[in-house]
C-alpha cells in the first residue's frame, strides 16, 4: 500500500500485494522485527539516552494490551525485568503506582517492604533511580465511590495508602508523588455534595503532605513534590477536577494546608482530549510555578485516552510543547506514560516501542533547541515585537495599517517550523 504507482528501491522489499513474503516463524517474526528496527536507524546510544530525564513508568512495560473491550495480547512482566530493560534502553528512572508492585493482600503490611526491599535492590543493580511514585485510588472496589467517599473508613483506608505511598517514596529515594483523582467524580446526578468531596479530598493531600514532612526529617530527605494531575473524563462520567487549570484552583482554594508542596503533572493527552491547547495548560501551570512533572505522550482531541508515544500523532505541536519548555528552562522529569499499542508483542515493548519512543522524545528535544537559535525565526519573531510606527496612534486603522505586512510572519513561523521538523531548513527536497 506504500507502493502505489512505484517500485520500490533495489534491495527493498515491502509486504504487499504482487509481492508476498513466505510465512515466517515466531523467531524469524521476531527477528524480523529487531532487523528492521536497527535498519530505521536514527537511533541514541543507551548512554545518550541517559542525558535526559526520563522516567519509564511500570505500569506502561507492563500493559498486557487489555481495555473495556480488549483482552490482553501480552504476557505479565514483574518490576525486575522492567527495570533491568529500561537500563539495557538507556532510560535512567522508573516510576509506579503502588499496585503495580505490591498486591493489595501486603498493602499496609510487613510483606510489603519486603518487595520494596528487592524493588531497590533492583534498581541499584541496574543503575536507576526511581523517580516518582503514586497510590492506586481508582481501580479496586474499595474505591467505588472514589478517595473521598462518603464513608469515614474509606476515606481513613484511602488516606493511609496516601501516606503509606510517600513512605515507599522515601525508601525508594523517589522525588515525587502524584495523584491522579480520576475517580474523584460522580455517575449519576445528585449522588454526592461536590464542595464536601473536594473538603473530603484535601484531607487526604494534607495527611500526605504532613506524613511527608515527618518522613523527610527522619530519612534526612527533602520532602517529596506533591503533583496533581487532571484528566477531563473516564472513568468516572462527571469529575470534580478534570483539568490542570482547575487543579491550580483547587492548590489556592485554601483548603490545602500546605500548597506550597503541591503543584501539578500535567499531561499531554489528558489536555488534549477535552479540545485544549496542552502548550497553552504548560504555559499557565509555568506562570504559577506549579510545574513540577509532565507525563508525555500522544494521541487525539475529542477521543478517549489513547495513550499512544510521543510524536506519533502530533509532533508539529510537540516541538511547539518543547520550545516552550526549553525557553522557560524547565528542568523536570518526562514521563512516559503511554502504552505500546495491543499490536505491539512483548519482544517489541522493549525492542521497538520504549526505544522509538525515547528516540522521538530526545530528537524533539534537540529540534527545539534549533528553533530557539534559527535566524529566520529570531528576526521574524523580533520584528513582530518591534512592530510598525502607526502616523496616528490613537486611530485604530492607522494602527493596523502600520503593522498588517508584518502579521504575515506568523504563518510564515508555522511554516519554518515545519521545515525544521522535516529537515527541510536544512537542504532536504523531495522530487515528484
Amino acid at each position: 500500500m506504500f507502493c502505489v504507482g512505484r517500485r520500490p528501491a533495489q534491495g527493498v522489499r515491502y509486504h504487499g500485494a504482487g509481492n508476498a513474503m513466505k510465512t515466517l516463524t515466531v523467531p524469524e517474526q521476531s527477528a524480523l522485527v529487531s532487523r528492521l528496527s536497527r535498519a530505521c536507524g536514527g537511533s541514541y546510544s543507551p548512554a545518550q539516552r541517559r542525558k535526559y530525564w526520563i522516567s519509564g513508568p511500570q505500569w506502561a512495560a507492563a500493559y498486557e494490551g487489555q481495555a473495556l473491550f480488549h483482552a490482553p495480547t501480552r504476557t505479565p512482566t514483574g518490576f525486575e525485568e522492567v527495570i533491568r530493560r529500561y537500563a539495557e534502553i538507556g532510560i535512567p528512572c522508573w516510576a509506579t503506582h503502588d499496585t503495580d508492585v505490591i498486591p493489595y493482600s501486603a498493602i499496609l503490611k510487613d510483606q510489603q517492604w519486603e518487595i520494596v526491599g528487592r524493588i531497590k535492590k533492583s534498581l541499584d543493580e541496574n543503575g536507576l533511580k526511581c523517580s516518582m511514585v503514586t497510590t492506586e485510588t481508582f481501580h479496586h472496589a474499595v474505591f467505588a465511590a472514589g478517595p473521598a467517599a462518603e464513608a469515614s473508613a474509606v476515606r481513613a483506608y484511602a488516606s493511609k495508602r496516601l501516606e503509606n505511598t510517600v513512605e515507599i517514596g522515601h525508601k525508594l529515594g523517589a522525588e515525587f508523588a502524584v495523584y491522579w483523582p480520576g475517580s474523584l467524580g460522580y455517575q449519576v446526578q445528585g449522588a454526592i455534595e461536590e464542595t464536601q468531596t473536594l473538603k473530603w479530598y484535601a484531607e487526604g493531600l494534607n495527611a500526605a503532605c504532613e506524613a511527608d514532612i515527618a518522613l523527610a526529617k527522619r530519612h534526612g530527605r527533602p520532602t517529596l513534590k506533591h503533583c496533581l494531575e487532571a484528566k477531563p473524563f473516564e472513568p468516572a462520567a462527571e469529575i470534580l477536577l478534570p483539568t490542570s487549570d482547575a487543579m491550580l484552583a483547587f492548590i489556592s482554594s485554601g483548603l490545602l494546608r500546605h500548597p506550597g508542596m503541591v503543584g501539578l503533572n500535567p499531561e499531554y493527552l489528558h489536555e488534549l482530549m477535552w479540545g485544549a491547547a496542552p502548550r497553552a495548560a504548560l504555559a499557565r501551570a509555568l506562570l504559577c510555578g506549579k510545574l513540577f512533572h509532565f507525563d508525555i505522550n500522544d494521541g487525539y482531541r475529542l477521543k478517549h485516552d489513547v495513550d499512544l508515544a510521543v510524536g506519533l500523532v502530533n509532533p508539529l505541536d510537540w516541538l511547539n510543547v518543547l520550545v516552550l519548555l526549553r525557553s522557560h528552562d524547565y528542568k523536570g522529569p518526562f514521563n512516559l506514560d503511554y502504552k505500546p499499542p495491543r499490536t505491539t508483542s512483548n519482544h517489541g515493548v522493549f525492542e521497538v516501542s520504549f526505544p522509538t519512543a525515547v528516540d522521538r522524545f530526545i530528537t524533539l528535544w534537540e529540534m527545539a533547541g534549533e528553533v530557539m537559535t534559527d535566524p529566520v525565526l529570531y528576526e521574524a519573531t523580533e520584528a513582530l515585537k518591534t512592530g510598525g510606527t502607526p502616523s496616528d496612534p490613537d486611530d485604530a486603522a492607522s494602527v493596523f495599517e502600520s503593522q498588517k505586512e508584518l502579521l504575515t510572519l506568523h504563518e510564515l513561523i508555522s511554516h519554518r517550523l515545519f521545515q525544521i521538523l522535516i529537515g527541510q531548513h536544512r537542504g532536504r527536497t523531495y522530487s515528484v
